[in-house]
């Protein structure tokens, strides 16, 4: 391109960033390298082994990969807002009963929001992630994420709260391939990270012990409460909150003679509510927090949509209606499995994110 365009890519130390540096590359563009520092203690990069992207090993292989393409790169410290916006949200949600998705406030708040001021202060016109998702411009004028090429690797539910102005200066070149592709062309190319295995979901705690992590937070944990059931009913007792989730089966504890799941979770009364399977379904949903991307609102009426309401869920029709408040209430033409507060709910049109929130 006559004008070369600046380019800031955040790279993790993993295969998708790796072959996105090279694509923008190819493509024209003048592309810097960055990984974000976002590790919290050295003690903690034990995560490393779990394949973790936070921690120094990530940037060792992301700087050989630069070296390898030719191109600067930089690692930058985003400690304080990955504490501030990840860390503390993930810790303050458990405590109050809710289950955060904490990869989606990185990539809202530390991914785009802090990487792209740090970027664009530093003369760049874009950044650039290995996400795979795709952002077009509407004919409505409206910039929207449209799914990936693959839909097994679709990473659009995990996006869903990006501003119209992160997503006007944002490029995402491995959308349009597989996985598969990628690994490819990483191996053609003789990167080091081409077999490289995919980061875990949360990487600030590769053992999976949430409750654990909160416990060491520093932060008033709930006590042990009562197991109640849909009546109110005692029936148990609960390790404490922190250690449980809407829909969960396992680690309950509880010889009722039939297989039971956490319905709801009372942080004012410190009670975890048990039902049968046909009482962790609903129909029906609130959300706030709304970010609406394809469409600029729904403006006091209703609209139907396909939602997700995790990002592993197919996805089922729904009508939502904003209720003027900052809420909108979601209705399902079937009842959904585990609605879980805490979540965010996404909302689409054909392929495209229409928007989003958090479900109450």
């Amino acid at each position: 391109m006559a004008d070369k365009k600046k380019v800031v890519i955040g790279m993790s130390g993993g295969v998708d960033s790796s072959v996105a540096a090279w694509l923008l590359k190819e493509q024209g563009y003048d592309v810097t390298g960055v990984t974000m520092q976002i590790w919290q203690e050295e003690e903690e990069l034990v995560q490393e082994e779990n394949g973790g992207c936070c921690g120094l090993s990530a940037v060792d292989d992301a700087r050989q990969v630069a070296w390898k393409l030719g191109i600067p790169y930089y690692v930058m410290n985003f400690r304080k807002e990955f504490k501030d916006n990840v860390i503390d949200y993930f810790v303050h949600e458990y405590l109050q009963g809710r289950t955060p998705n904490p990869c989606i406030a990185c990539n809202r708040y530390v991914k785009w929001e802090s990487l792209l001021k740090r970027s664009l202060d530093i003369g760049a016109d874009y950044i650039a992630t290995g996400h795979y998702a795709r952002i077009e411009k509407l004919p409505n004028g409206r910039f929207a994420l449209r799914k990936s090429a693959t839909a097994e690797k679709d990473q659009t539910y995990a996006l869903y709260s990006l501003t119209q102005d992160q997503l006007a200066r944002t490029l995402m070149p491995v959308g349009e391939y597989t996985k598969d592709e990628v690994r490819k062309m990483a191996e053609d190319l003789e990167l080091p990270v081409a077999k490289k295995r995919d980061s875990q979901e949360i990487c600030f705690i590769p053992d999976h012990d949430y409750a654990g992590f909160i416990d060491r937070s520093g932060e008033k944990v709930p006590p042990p409460g009562n197991f109640v059931d849909t009546e109110g009913n005692v029936i148990g007792r609960h390790k404490g909150i922190t250690h449980y989730t809407v829909g969960q089966r396992k680690g309950l504890n509880l010889s009722m003679g039939h297989p039971v799941f956490v319905t709801e979770i009372r942080p004012e009364t410190n009670e975890v509510v048990i039902g049968d399977s046909q009482d962790v379904f609903t129909n029906r949903l609130y959300c706030s927090n709304l970010n609406w991307m394809a469409v600029p609102g729904l403006d006091g009426k209703a609209r139907e949509f396909t939602a997700k309401i995790r990002y592993s869920h197919k996805g089922a029709e729904c009508l939502v209606k904003d209720l003027g408040d900052g809420r909108a209430e979601c209705v399902f033409k079937e009842p959904q499995r585990a609605v879980t507060p805490g979540q965010a709910v996404v909302f689409y049109e054909g392929d495209y994110v229409a928007g989003g929130g958090t479900i109450l």
